[in-house]
């Protein structure tokens, strides 16, 4: 076991971690600015619900790999691709790692937040009806905070299975957790040193995640819990 390998490429892990930590950010807060529109049209019924369900079904139904090697690799071969403004984008690994990141989570949110305003208890709606507030108010005060809440616990899993997805922004070249340690393994030759040690470091990720959630659903769910 070569661990001073690992103590002295610490720095290294460190700047890969807040590469994850960055791109986790970045896809859930894209992500669920996506999503909460989507997620009222989805639950609203109708041709834009049958859209969106298209778009949900199709990347829920995909591997993210496949998804982030098709906006990677896969744009840049058609020419009206290369040739408009979006090119400067699509250049970067780094945009397109977002962007396949923030599209796939923002498909999953979608759903959440369609089925918690589904299941919302019809005397919630009933009872803004009786006081007289028209649609967008009752969407605005009553529907979607009554949602969100209940879609928490739902939602804190999907941030956990964004992180651990973050993994496969290495394969476009990104010095993210895994690609310090793929980067490591391949200098030194110390593939289990390596790769626990990234192991680690997901592992505190994901529990200070659920340390996150659970504090919010205290807060935020217990008004819901039966006295």
């Amino acid at each position: 076991m070569q661990w001073d390998v690992i103590v002295e490429n610490l720095p290294l892990y460190a700047s890969g971690a807040w590469i994850t930590i960055q791109l986790l950010l970045i896809s859930l807060a894209f992500g669920a600015l996506l999503a909460i529109p989507l997620g009222v049209l989805r639950a609203l019924g109708g041709l834009p619900s049958r859209l969106i369900w298209l778009y949900t079904y199709a990347f829920r139904g995909t591997p993210m790999l496949v998804q982030l090697f098709l906006i990677y690799y896969g744009l840049g071969q058609f020419e009206w691709v290369r040739g408009s403004f979006a090119w400067t984008w699509l250049q970067s690994a780094w945009f397109c790692a977002c962007l396949a990141f923030v599209l796939n989570t923002a498909a999953y949110t979608t759903e959440i937040v369609a089925g918690a305003i589904k299941a919302l208890p019809a005397g919630e709606i009933e009872a803004a009806k009786a006081y007289g507030m028209d649609r967008l108010t009752m969407l605005r005060r009553i529907v979607l905070p009554q949602a969100l809440r209940r879609a928490l616990p739902a939602y804190g899993n999907e941030a956990i299975f964004m992180l651990h997805g973050t993994a496969l922004a290495m394969l476009v070249t990104l010095a993210d957790l895994t690609g310090v340690a793929k980067r490591i393994y391949a200098t030194h030759y110390t593939p289990f040193e390596a790769y626990l040690t990234a192991g680690a470091f997901y592992l505190a990720m994901t529990l200070a995640l659920v340390a996150i959630f659970r504090w919010a659903e205290h807060r935020f769910l217990k008004p819901l819990m039966p006295r």
